[in-house]
């Protein structure tokens, strides 16, 4: 996959309404990020429709429970034919090397990432629940245990791509929510970046949802942001 690919976050409550807009914008280059309400209504069976239309699909179900569970969960999802799946770092290094481990058992795999420190969370969210580090110091021990544990990325606020960089290979990937385009809302997001600066930063895919799915007219949407990529 092409560096600056976005994935358009699919945060919809029906299988008509998430096919509407991939009809919409298919052909222009996007990936589908499939998140967990889409997935509780519809199950691996859209997930498995979008992917038989040529589409590259993102299963963001974040897992996280115990190693085995966790692997056998991601020989689920690479069945399905997603090219990415991501797991919670939090989770640790013996559940991420296990899920790497049995993943490495198919001829063909997913790219494995881990959710390092969510967006929507603060320097006062982290010490609430009793993190004591700031959001970049989480992230960067979190990028460091998962690339340790053979992980192919990480996914992270655009703020902290500088901090993973500097502490993880050039060859490490990093999917970047939180984009909001220069003239976007922030929404229920905290730590955000425009796409033109994500991808400067050293982002590898971006996912942008609302500012293309709820637009009036989706496909400018998208090409707008795809043009301020391109354009830096």
């Amino acid at each position: 996959m092409e560096k600056g690919k976005v994935f358009v976050a699919l945060d919809v409550s029906s299988r008509a309404e998430a096919l509407a807009i991939v009809r919409e914008l298919k052909g222009l280059g996007a990936g589908w990020k499939i998140g967990k309400q889409l997935f509780t209504r519809e199950g691996p069976a859209l997930v498995k429709e979008i992917v038989g239309m040529g589409e590259d699909v993102f299963l963001d179900l974040k897992y996280h429970d115990i190693p085995n569970t966790v692997a056998q969960a991601g020989l689920a999802a690479a069945a399905l034919g997603v090219k990415i799946f991501n797991v919670h770092a939090a989770g640790g290094r013996s559940m991420m090397l296990e899920t790497r481990r049995m993943l490495d058992a198919l001829p063909e795999r997913p790219l494995i990432l881990a959710v390092t420190v969510l967006t929507s969370l603060g320097e006062e969210d982290l010490r609430e629940i009793g993190y004591h580090d700031t959001p970049a110091q989480q992230v960067a021990r979190l990028a460091r245990l998962a690339e340790e544990s053979g992980l192919d990325g990480v996914v992270a606020s655009p703020l902290e791509i500088e901090i993973i960089r500097s502490v993880t290979h050039p060859s490490f990937k990093i999917l970047t929510p939180g984009i909001r385009p220069a003239n976007g809302e922030k929404g229920d997001q905290k730590r955000i970046a425009t796409p033109a600066a994500a991808v400067a930063a050293g982002a590898d895919y971006l996912v942008v949802g609302r500012p293309i799915t709820q637009s009036s007219d989706r496909k400018k949407a998208f090409l707008d942001i795809r043009a301020e990529i391109r354009n830096g």
